[in-house]
């Protein structure tokens, strides 16, 4: 029987590997434990179950949880800070006077202390609640005052008419509350049972609808009777504290008494000591002090004196004739013994270990010489004259390299790089003007005639001629930019090449390489810089966070000795203005260029001028200077904008002291009033000086004589010199074509250009010059107290519509 043998060319099919797929749990087993080596690098991530995972949610839960209730335990209880509360009334009806009466009387268990004369503020102990606050109370036109207790208030309870709700001014002071960033808040009505019944109901409802817009979502509490009084302050004990972050990772203090020693060299300076609760983080004695509105100084001590509001006061036994008040004095007149008589160091700065208070560097004159070039930069310098020395001539031929060096060429000579020498010098002597279109401006402005108003002969008294006209010059000035963005008239009694010598072309304003070393100026050697700003703020954070700083525990009565302190801040104090100290992180009191993110406030719309000196309140900082406006991009590059757009985020670049972010950031402009105008809200954006802000300006012509793709152009430039000095620079028109200059025809600036496609004769032709520009130093940690503002006159707040 024969047998069927397969051939050589029988398709073999792969065999099946059975048994060799193995599961996860299989494959666990098999390894017994063993890790490979890359996963040994990093961070093993467990697998855990869906129950484990579960458990672990619920556990990350319950910690939350905790944490909230520990904190609000802890705020204004017997270890913790009082609970500081602010009271701002955001109507010209509201009586201040009256809600504070019904807070200090609303539980007959509870003792009002620690008033200070001249000002409205108190602190409040109940024992029933076991909790002690601290009121304060500040007017909403006075600007400086609300937003620096604003700035350490626990919580703020704003006080609305049952019938308006709030005012232009309460509107502009809840703009200016909510851009600097709230704390916890509650709101409450005050008049409401003055009201006849059947309004109290369409009261509610109007206000309601009002409310949406600011406080959405928001239950609306009374404030006419003390038991009103009760529950709001239940809400305000039980509520979740809302945290700012420019002042968690920092140590702060408001303070409730102040005391001024002057030194022995000089009246006018001195020691302050500050008393007052910390908050936030544990104050470090070696650590600089911010005193808003002042400046940075430095701690000689802190003492740890009697706290002034114990929860559980020893409150002497009151006989038939003694009333409340007079337990309410012998309890204070007892407890400024005991401060006097327990007074107990804490901690004194050690020098070795204090932060300086230099905020400049001090450049040396002697640090840009030239010094002793190594063998290695000589070697490298003998060979770039080997390479330049090479010269590429047109020499008859047979002639040698000998015979070369003696030909001249004739298209160059000395001569003429002695006078290119003798023009840089003068130009850099010369001093740059102002724009050219601001000349043309000006003498429209000398056209314009205002009329008289005939029904009020007093109307034109009070109106300032001056600042009408400057006001009306930047009106059109802006008008114009906006019109005809960076284009500048070209200047016919100064030579282009020298009007624009600082100005340079690029091809591509995202590609083109620019140095972000290059000719810096003089005050750059004077600010700090960071080699990595995001790295140090990150590691600054975690040592905030992670270290146990030696010093005042939150919630401590402290003494701080504040050396080098002007007399004036102690005199400001006694004339019933808050002093808010803050305690600053490494390196926050040098200076360097701060970037800002900002958008202009909608109700304002005043023209506002790059480089105009601004009012700045940046973070826990205030201070005034003169800043730049530049386009928030993502590129290495910013254009310059010459005024605060309206409609779009921009990024000003200014000289201050550093401060790491997040921090928010208010600019204020001053009126020759006094008053201070919101100008724009944002947030800091990063301390960088090597964000670099490149100014346009936009050359323009107009095409003489059109061919196929060349054209003649004429009034761009008015003589030969200028157009053979800007050749190489790329021209563009509005209609999208691109071309180059070809040669100059006469002597009148006339030049023929090549594009990329025909012009159209109503096109224009355009030159794009670019030049790196700068702030201004002129940093003031110096702010006057603005005028307040009030409801007879025009506030910039938007106008509120109850209807």
């Amino acid at each position: 029987m024969a047998v069927h043998r397969s051939g050589p060319l029988k398709q073999k099919n792969k065999a099946h590997k059975s048994g060799r797929h193995r599961t996860r749990g299989s494959a666990q087993r098999d390894d017994k434990g063993r890790v490979a080596v890359k996963v040994l690098s990093k961070k093993v991530k467990k697998a855990l179950s869906r129950v484990d995972q579960r458990h672990r949610a619920d556990q990350l839960r319950k910690q939350k949880k905790e944490a909230v209730l520990a904190e609000k335990r802890h705020l204004g209880s017997k270890d913790g800070p009082p609970h500081q509360v602010l009271l701002v009334p955001l109507h010209a009806s509201v009586s201040l006077g009256q809600a504070l009466q019904l807070l200090q009387s609303s539980d007959p268990q509870s003792v009002a202390a620690g008033q200070r004369p001249g000002t409205p503020s108190f602190a409040l102990l109940c024992p029933q609640l076991k909790r002690r606050w601290f009121f304060t109370a500040a007017q909403p036109g006075d600007l400086h005052t609300v937003l620096d207790l604003a700035k350490v208030a626990d919580s703020i309870l704003f006080v609305l008419d049952p019938v308006e709700g709030w005012d232009s001014t309460g509107d502009y002071c809840l703009s200016c509350l909510f851009a600097q960033g709230l704390p916890t808040y509650s709101v409450a009505i005050q008049g409401v049972g003055s009201l006849l019944p059947k309004k109290q109901a369409d009261a509610k409802k109007k206000l309601s609808k009002v409310l949406e817009k600011r406080f959405p979502g928001d239950k609306l509490l009374h404030l006419d009777t003390p038991q009103d009084a009760v529950l709001l302050l239940r809400q305000l004990a039980n509520q979740k504290q809302r945290h700012l972050a420019f002042r968690d990772r920092r140590s702060y203090l408001f303070a409730h008494a102040a005391d001024f020693v002057p030194s022995q060299e000089s009246s006018s300076v001195g020691t302050l000591k500050l008393s007052g609760y910390v908050r936030g983080q544990t104050l470090n004695v070696n650590r600089l002090l911010h005193i808003v509105g002042h400046g940075d100084f430095q701690i000689k001590q802190i003492d740890a004196p009697a706290d002034p509001f114990p929860l559980n006061p020893r409150v002497i036994k009151a006989s038939k004739g003694m009333d409340m008040a007079m337990q309410i004095d012998a309890m204070d007149a007892d407890g400024v013994s005991e401060m006097e008589e327990d007074v107990k160091v804490l901690v004194k700065a050690d020098p070795a270990r204090q932060e300086s208070l230099q905020s400049e560097v001090v450049p040396d004159p002697m640090e840009g010489e030239q010094t002793w070039p190594t063998e290695e930069e000589l070697n490298e310098a003998k060979a770039l004259l080997k390479e330049k020395a090479k010269v590429v001539k047109k020499v008859p031929k047979g002639t040698s390299s000998y015979q070369a060096e003696w030909i001249v060429d004739e298209e160059g000579s000395s001569s003429e790089e002695e006078e290119e020498e003798e023009e840089d010098a003068e130009a850099e002597d010369f001093v740059e003007e102002e724009d050219s279109e601001a000349e043309g401006s000006e003498e429209e402005c000398e056209t314009v005639t205002l009329g008289e108003s005939v029904r009020d002969d007093q109307y034109d008294e009070k109106i300032d001629k001056e600042a009408e006209e400057q006001m009306l010059e930047k009106y059109k000035q802006e008008r114009l930019d906006e019109m005809f963005p960076d284009e500048v008239d070209t200047p016919r009694d100064v030579a282009a090449r020298v009007r624009f010598q600082k100005y340079r072309g690029l091809k591509s304003f995202r590609t083109s390489p620019w140095d972000p070393k290059e000719n810096l100026p003089q005050d750059y050697a004077r600010i700090f810089q960071f080699q990595d700003f995001s790295r140090t703020r990150k590691r600054i954070f975690k040592e905030v966070e992670e270290e146990e700083a030696e010093g005042a525990e939150v919630g401590w009565y402290v003494t701080l000795h504040v050396a080098g302190v002007p007399a004036s801040v102690g005199e400001s104090f006694e004339q019933g203005a808050p002093l808010v100290a803050f305690s600053l992180l490494p390196h926050e009191q040098k200076m360097s260029v701060l970037n800002m993110v900002v958008r202009r406030y909608p109700g304002n719309e005043e023209p506002v001028k790059s480089k105009e000196e601004m009012i700045f309140h940046c973070g826990f900082r205030r201070f005034r200077a003169s800043p730049l406006y530049s386009q928030h991009t993502a590129a290495d590059k910013h254009k310059a904008e010459r005024f605060l757009r309206p409609d779009v985020a921009l990024v000003v670049t200014v000289y201050a002291p550093i401060t790491f972010p997040p921090a928010s950031v208010l600019l204020f402009k001053q009126k020759p009033d006094g008053k201070h105008s919101l100008i724009a809200t944002g947030s800091l954006l990063s301390v960088n000086p090597d964000r670099m802000v490149i100014k346009r300006l936009v050359l323009s012509g107009h095409p003489f004589k059109i061919l196929t793709k060349m054209a003649v152009v004429r009034y761009m430039f008015f003589n030969r010199e200028d157009v053979l000095w800007f050749k190489p620079v790329e021209l563009r028109t509005k209609w999208g074509r691109r071309g180059h200059i070809k040669e100059p025809l006469g002597t009148h600036g006339h030049m023929k250009c090549t594009f990329d496609g025909q012009l159209k004769s109503q096109d224009t032709v355009l030159m794009n010059l670019y030049k790196r520009v700068f702030p201004k130093w002129t940093y003031d940690p110096y702010v006057p107290e603005p005028r307040p503002w009030s409801n007879e006159e025009t506030s910039p707040g938007l106008e509120v519509d109850m209807e």
